[in-house]
């Protein structure tokens, strides 16, 4: 019963992926959606508590490989803090400014302000990621690498230098080269910005 039920809830978040990518949020159809799936539109409420809960394990179900290994750049250890962090960035920008992923945050931030879709993913999202980029720098804080900080707040500062360069075109729908060769020249900016403000004095 266990694993149909979990073949289920495979089949509404694809149903839901496709549906979404689709129509974006807004239009999607629960109706439509649980005809995709093969059910009625009550069992996606035995699965999830709202659309916006929906849209979110759907649009995570098609991201969560790019960013666990986004996150997994930090767990080679801190011996060299400046180089995992690069990793990192390189990861998290290309995942962020990813054509599909840029198309997910537009629609919640769109939606934001006519449903808690923006809390959810700011809850179950950005948060989780930014304590486990805090966690890492807690470790580099253990091992001397870096100063003794609030690390939340530095984690703020990570993430805000690593967007700095991207984030009006983001904002404003402004076309702009983001390739391996501009992510890895602003990742290295932004992190020697970071360093020279947190790293512990040689």
């Amino acid at each position: 019963m266990r694993h149909r039920s979990e073949e289920k809830r495979e089949a509404i978040l694809e149903a839901a992926a496709q549906v979404f990518g689709e129509v974006g949020f807004e239009r999607a159809s629960m109706t439509e959606i649980s005809a995709r799936a093969g059910g009625a539109r009550a069992t996606i409420y035995s699965y999830f508590e709202s659309k916006e809960e929906l849209f979110f394990d759907a649009m995570l179900k098609t991201t969560a490989a790019e960013f666990e290994a986004t996150h997994q750049a930090l767990e080679s250890g801190t011996e060299n803090v400046e180089e995992a962090l690069k990793r990192f960035g390189h990861h998290f920008l290309s995942v962020l400014y990813s054509p599909e992923v840029q198309a997910i945050r537009r629609v919640v931030i769109a939606e934001a302000g006519r449903s808690n879709l923006g809390q959810l993913c700011f809850e179950r999202g950005v948060q989780k990621s930014d304590a486990r980029v805090a966690e890492f720098l807690d470790r580099a804080i253990l091992a001397g690498k870096i100063k003794p900080t609030n690390t939340k707040i530095a984690t703020k500062h990570l993430c805000a230098l690593l967007e700095a360069e991207f984030t009006d075109y983001f904002h404003f729908q402004i076309a702009a080269i983001i390739n391996d060769q501009t992510i890895n020249a602003a990742v290295a900016r932004a992190v020697e910005v970071f360093m020279a403000a947190y790293q512990v004095s040689e």
